[in-house]
């Protein structure tokens, strides 16, 4: 017998949206409306998603990377061809022209894996990670906030210059802090809550724009 919580997931429309558009899970749209309301794709070619399981934000990602070899085959920034990997300490079903690597980012090897496949710095950073919420806002947001200045090192380290950077926080306490220490390194930076997320939820996205080169 199902919960009553499978129950009202499996009848939400953004879940009932994504199951018939082909979409691993609802988060897509969360996304998609990201893109719409922001164009993060903008001449993204070299594209990695932190936190991927299931695949929803790849699955977009690719769509949207397959587009800009067409749209923006010209004589400014443009590449021949795509590169897309999904990291997560989950299983994640494999999808065509995309790298998958299950791993922690804190690990070295992971860190060295993603810059032998790119082999040059990111156009593009979008990560969906999440803490596995134990029920108290506090310890979840202060774990969250701990796992979103893991993935902002890393980004630090492997976002091109005027690279654009998503990344699910969790609002609370030390947000401030870390709004401010994530703003020292983009020149503009926008915090948003996308389509799909649900009311009650403490979850927002902040995009950085126009990663800061540091010596």
């Amino acid at each position: 017998m199902p919960s009553n919580k499978s129950f009202k997931h499996k009848q939400d429309p953004h879940y009932l949206k994504a199951k018939k558009e082909g979409y691993r899970a609802r988060s897509a749209y969360k996304l998609l409306d990201i893109q719409h309301r922001y164009n993060i794709f903008k001449r993204a070619f070299y594209i990695l998603d932190i936190g991927s399981a299931p695949g929803s934000w790849l699955q977009v990602a690719k769509e949207i990377a397959e587009k800009n070899l067409v749209i923006y085959n010209d004589k400014y920034y443009h590449r021949d061809d795509y590169k897309i990997m999904g990291i997560d300490i989950k299983h994640i079903t494999p999808i065509n022209n995309i790298k998958i690597l299950k791993g922690n980012i804190i690990e070295k090897e992971i860190e060295e894996q993603i810059s032998s496949y790119f082999n040059d710095k990111l156009d593009l950073i979008i990560s969906d990670a999440s803490i596995n919420k134990k029920g108290d806002k506090f310890s979840d947001h202060i774990n969250q906030i701990r796992l979103c200045n893991d993935i902002l090192d890393l980004t630090r380290k492997i976002l091109k210059k005027k690279g654009i950077f998503v990344l699910k926080c969790f609002q609370g306490s030390d947000f401030k802090i870390f709004y401010d220490d994530f703003s020292k390194d983009f020149s503009i930076v926008k915090s948003y809550k996308p389509i799909g997320t649900k009311k009650k939820s403490n979850e927002i996205y902040l995009i950085g724009f126009k990663k800061k080169f540091k010596i």
